[in-house]
């Protein structure tokens, strides 16, 4: 108990100090390396909830730092509980700059505010990102048989409807193939970070929650004894990635020189690579960045078309003539995205 409240203590004076250590950073920053273009006087980068607005902020303070002093300009973080605000955010133009879900991210660009610039790099032999399912090992359900048996005896714990792990991925891969809606079939339903899933499930508040491999891993370290009562009882398919996304109205030059931050961060030798590669693990991206472009989203366009066609073969409808042009409608909006995403990469 007192390890977690001396965490909680840290992290609120995280949450405290964080606007003006970035701010502080940008100002020591070199003048000489390149003066931004006149009209861009501060990055606002928007962070996606991981456990809580503080630990969020906190996890993603250094890089962000080390980017204000590359740039020679503030970087301010935008961090927020859900990601309806993130999004609402972005449709207001108030960021600048965002690391996003695959649904998120797709929404962005086919809206024409943003593009993508960069990806986690994946190196072959280390486990993928996947969603996962946990339940308590000593709670009423156990299996995964019991939980698609009767969906309707449990409480369920989720992610936002934008969240690909924590709600599009085992809607798709698990749920709808079994003919069961995760909005609908469940006793009762909290929507949440991954970290408030996992806790609501090992405090006895829920049955089951969504998750993911890479959030569960890092709960782990931080709650070990509420790690402890869980259990992963499904694991999906790698889902599509996260993207770092810009303004799509940010000159090209500008844009690159973020892209050239982000992939090059942590590939310096001596103390400066050691400590870049040090935020990098905190950040769950161990291989650093890579670049890439809107074409980066097709798997995402793909994974929604299947959810689409999904929802459209289970739901009821007035006649068959319905079911067709709703599928229809689907297949346009697919085909749209495609052409919209290619485009990116020619």
């Amino acid at each position: 108990m007192r390890a977690r409240l001396w965490r909680a203590a840290a992290a609120l004076l995280a949450f405290i100090a964080l606007p003006v250590m970035a701010q502080q950073a940008a100002v020591v920053s070199p003048a000489g390396k390149g003066a931004p273009p006149a009209a861009i006087r501060m990055i606002r980068f928007g962070v996606l909830p991981l456990g809580g607005t503080v630990e969020s902020r906190a996890l993603w303070t250094p890089l962000m730092n080390d980017l204000g002093r590359a740039l020679g300009m503030p970087v301010s973080m935008y961090s927020v509980p859900t990601y309806e605000e993130l999004d609402r955010a972005i449709g207001r133009d108030e960021i600048d700059m965002a690391f996003l879900s695959g649904k998120m991210a797709l929404d962005a660009v086919m809206q024409r505010r943003m593009k993508v610039v960069a990806q986690i790099a994946r190196h072959s032999g280390l486990p993928e990102h996947r969603a996962v399912l946990l339940v308590r090992k000593a709670g009423p359900l156990n299996t995964l048989e019991g939980l698609l048996a009767q969906p309707e005896k449990w409480r369920l714990a989720r992610g936002d409807s934008r969240s690909v792990t924590g709600f599009i991925v085992p809607q798709s891969q698990l749920f709808l193939p079994h003919n069961i809606e995760m909005e609908t079939r469940f006793l009762s339903e909290f929507v949440g970070t991954h970290q408030a899933t996992a806790l609501a499930v090992a405090n006895g508040d829920a049955d089951v929650a969504t998750n993911n491999t890479t959030d569960f891993e890092r709960f782990r370290q931080q709650f070990p004894v509420e790690a402890g009562r869980l259990q992963v009882v499904w694991e999906s398919q790698p889902p599509p990635g996260a993207q770092m996304v810009v303004r799509r109205d940010f000159p090209p030059e500008f844009q690159a020189r973020l892209q050239n931050f982000l992939t090059g961060y942590g590939k310096a030798k001596g103390a400066r690579g050691d400590a870049e590669r040090e935020v990098l693990k905190s950040l769950r991206a161990a291989y650093g960045y890579v670049a890439a472009d809107d074409s980066a989203l097709l798997p995402q366009a793909q994974l929604e078309r299947q959810l689409g066609r999904q929802h459209a073969m289970a739901a009821a409808w007035v006649n068959e003539a319905a079911r067709e042009q709703r599928l229809q409608r689907i297949d346009k909006t697919y085909a749209e995205q495609v052409e919209t995403l290619r485009g990116a990469a020619r």
